[in-house]
Parts: structure tokens; sequence; C-alpha cells
């Protein structure tokens, strides 16, 4: 490595937006979409056409939907992940909004996603709420909200403090290094990562972003969820419907229906 330069950004902006696919290649998105799939038609009271996402990201899981025959609207609060999700393609509605003010005027819809632990970024209890009060108001009366969050047992048990994954890309390997701190009294996970990427001359380019995310405990989220107005239905370990959680479960994905 003769020479780095250094980035600071913070929640995928800039060159991290650009990378988030290369990051998460190997994510079984096609799955995934198949069990959101599978949790409208089992848990909502009412056919599900009209789909809302809160944080899609490049909008993978949002295009995979509209595949479907969904009639999807996409909302991420980074311009960036939404600049290159409207690359893509055209058959979804990709807005910029931060789920804390979310307002999207063309709803109320049949379901309401959240993937990726997005919910945690909100941090706090009152943020939380009203996120999910949000949601409430954006369905139909029968209509559902999927959304997953990291587990708090398996992240206080088993969290690694540093990670290391080599990426293989067009132009050399990447390789990004998490450092995970726990601020155990507020059930947040602070997360540096630092990102080495090949430049053509031979040198690096190093990145940096720092994430904190909440992790959860299915009793309090089970709360929070019916102060929202909301009725809890059905909580699975990941996207596997039948796996029964466990301290060791890492992603729990909760179905919640609007009365």
């Amino acid at each position: 490595m003769n020479e780095m330069q250094e980035q600071l950004i913070t929640e995928y902006a800039g060159r991290f937006a650009e990378l988030y696919d290369v990051f998460y290649t190997d994510k079984p998105y096609e799955d995934e979409a198949a069990f959101l799939d599978a949790a409208f038609r089992s848990h909502a009271t009412r056919s599900v056409r009209s789909v809302l996402e809160l944080a899609c990201g490049t909008g993978t899981h949002a295009f995979l939907l509209a595949g479907m025959g969904y009639d999807v609207t996409a909302t991420d609060r980074s311009q960036d992940m939404v600049d290159r999700a409207r690359r893509k393609g055209n058959s979804v509605d990709f807005r910029v909004q931060d789920m804390r003010e979310l307002d999207v005027t063309t709803g109320p819809f049949d379901a309401v996603v959240c993937l990726f632990d997005s919910i945690g970024y909100v941090r706090t209890t009152p943020g939380i709420l009203g996120v999910l009060r949000r949601v409430q108001e954006h369905l139909h009366p029968g209509g559902v909200f999927v959304f997953e969050f990291w587990h708090a047992p398996a992240m206080l048990r088993s969290f690694e403090p540093v990670r290391v994954r080599r990426l293989v890309c067009p132009h050399g390997e990447i390789v990004r290094v998490s450092e995970t701190k726990l601020n155990v009294e507020h059930s947040l996970a602070n997360v540096t990562y630092t990102v080495f990427e090949p430049n053509t001359d031979g040198t690096y380019r190093m990145l940096k972003e720092i994430h904190t995310n909440r992790y959860f405990m299915c009793e309090e989220m089970a709360t929070m969820v019916k102060s929202a107005g909301l009725e809890p239905v059905a909580w699975f370990d990941g996207y596997q419907a039948e796996r029964v959680i466990t301290e060791e479960t890492w992603h729990v994905v909760a179905v919640a229906r609007k009365p």
C-alpha cells in the first residue's frame, strides 16, 4: 500500500453509496422478496397491491417487488442512494424522505416495509414511536408493516469487535473493516466502517463511515408497535418462516397489522 487518501462520510453518502451493491452482492434479495410476498398474503386482511418501502437503499428489494406485480413507492434519506436506485430502472417511484418525517401523499398503502435493520438508525424511543405512528397513518386498515431489527440478546452475547471482509470488484480487491462498540445503556451499536479501495495507479483510497444503530428486545418492540396503534401478528428468525427466535437470532423480522 503506497499511499492512501482518506474521506470521512456517514450513512451511505458519496462513494459509500456507489459501493453499496458491492458490499452486499451476496445478500439473498430474491429470497427476502419472496418472504415479503408470502407475509403480505398470510397476514394482511386486505389484498396487497400498493407497497411503500422505507430506507430502500439502492432499490433492489423494491425492484423485485415491482417485478412481482406490486405498485411500489420507495424512500430513503440519502440522495446518493436514491440517485443510484433511479439509474437501475423506472418501475419504482423513488423519493428522498427521512422516515422520521414520512409524508407520502400518494398513500395510504396496503403494505409498508423497512428492512435491513434500518429502523434502528432512528435510535431513540420517541423517534421510533414517531416512525411507527407515521407508518400507521400510511397504511390502509388491514394492511401490514413488515420490518427487520437487530436482536438484543445476540448482539449482547456475540457481537464481534472487529470484522474484516474482502470483496472483489472490477478494478481490484476492496477490504472493509468493521469496528463495533456497544453503548449498552442506550442499546446502541456504534460501528465504524473503514474501506480500503485500490486506485488504478497502485495507490489506495481509504473511506470511513460511522453508523449508530439500535438493537431491541422483541418485548420492547411489541410495546412500541402497540403504542403506535398497530397489532403485532408475527415474529420470525430472519427471513425463515419455520425457525423459532432464540438468543442466537441476530435479525428479527416482524409483521404488524393496522386494525
